[in-house]
């Protein structure tokens, strides 16, 4: 029976209860979590004064497996750990070597191994000697029916609100890049007004620069509700706006709502919730635009649609396509979707 992947908070929820292993082996596409959890450990297990002579950063460029593991050998001084950080450990050779160093680790040492963009072979020794004695942590990039969840609970562990139009066209906007997005989400923290604590599109058209009328989730209402006219309006701005509103971001969002679209006609149960479980969305609100599109649009529409919005992609990338503009593009998209 294969072992139940530790997931980030679990892992935070253990440091954060002073409980911690020999190893820490990172990976995964986001850098994100990877990131969040050594920085934990590098400015939390040890005090100021311990960190002078018992932590230890490498880089895995300027580095190699034997000084790793000399390193992870050494006694702390004056200290109860020593904690030793391989940031970029992807780049070194002969990782497996660490698995002879893993059978009998050093309980005073918390060597962190921060592998990014990639993830190591599961079936090796090396993954078999690191879940034994310690945490290997995949760190998966988030989903998109993920944001809006990830962007309330960030802003509410900062005792800040969020309307659902904002967590919209913050998402939307900012796409599935966390450390980009959480970058964000403090520059608005940082610009509440005193004695605001709620995130509105106001704020964020003032200070992230989307447009609080003229973005892909207000296209995106205007398409469910059949609103040509502010349909059109939304793309006259995206045509004179090019640069924050790139066409194959919006096609990519559309295609993302229509396919969900076409799965949610097979929910069990036609309800908020029932379309929500279908779709592994986290809250029931998410599912209301959806049910609104089925009562405009039925199965046999919507993978019209859907083919619709691959052709028009297409389009966008040259193909089939001598003088069209982006905004003629997607005029003609919206036009056959409404139509």
């Amino acid at each position: 029976m294969a072992k139940k992947e530790i997931t980030f908070d679990e892992i935070f929820k253990e440091l954060k209860a002073g409980k911690y292993y020999p190893v820490y082996y990172l990976m995964g596409e986001e850098s994100y979590y990877i990131d969040k959890i050594a920085d934990y450990i590098t400015d939390n297990i040890l005090t100021e004064e311990e960190k002078e002579f018992n932590l230890t950063l490498l880089y895995g460029m300027d580095t190699n497996i034997s000084t790793v593991i000399n390193s992870a050998k050494r006694y702390p001084m004056m200290s109860r750990f020593q904690v030793v950080v391989v940031k970029e450990a992807q780049s070194m050779r002969n990782m497996d070597e660490l698995s002879f160093y893993l059978q009998k680790p050093l309980e005073s040492t918390i060597l962190v191994l921060c592998h990014k963009h990639g993830v190591l072979d599961r079936r090796k020794k090396l993954a078999a000697e690191i879940e034994k004695r310690g945490i290997l942590f995949d760190s998966k990039k988030i989903k998109e029916a993920q944001l809006p969840q990830f962007i309330t609970s960030y802003l509410k562990q900062k005792d800040v609100d969020i309307d659902s139009k904002s967590v919209a066209m913050i998402a939307d906007f900012v796409g599935t890049d966390l450390s980009r997005l959480t970058g964000e989400l403090d520059k608005l923290i940082i610009t509440l007004p005193v004695g605001q604590s709620r995130v509105t599109p106001d704020l964020i058209e003032k200070n992230i620069g989307i447009s609080k009328d003229y973005n892909n989730f207000e296209l995106r209402s205007a398409i469910v509700e059949k609103d040509v006219l502010r349909a059109n309006k939304i793309i006259k701005y995206f045509e004179e706006n090019p640069k924050t509103n790139p066409i194959q971001m919006t096609l990519s969002l559309l295609f993302g709502f229509f396919s969900n679209l076409m799965l949610a006609y097979y929910a069990p149960e036609k309800t908020e919730q029932g379309v929500a479980t279908m779709l592994g969305l986290r809250t029931p609100w998410q599912a209301r635009e959806y049910l609104v599109a089925m009562r405009k649009f039925n199965g046999v529409k919507t993978m019209e649609i859907i083919g619709e919005i691959r052709y028009a992609d297409a389009k966008s990338k040259g193909v089939d396509n001598s003088s069209a503009s982006t905004g003629d593009i997607l005029r003609e998209l919206v036009f056959k979707i409404l139509h």
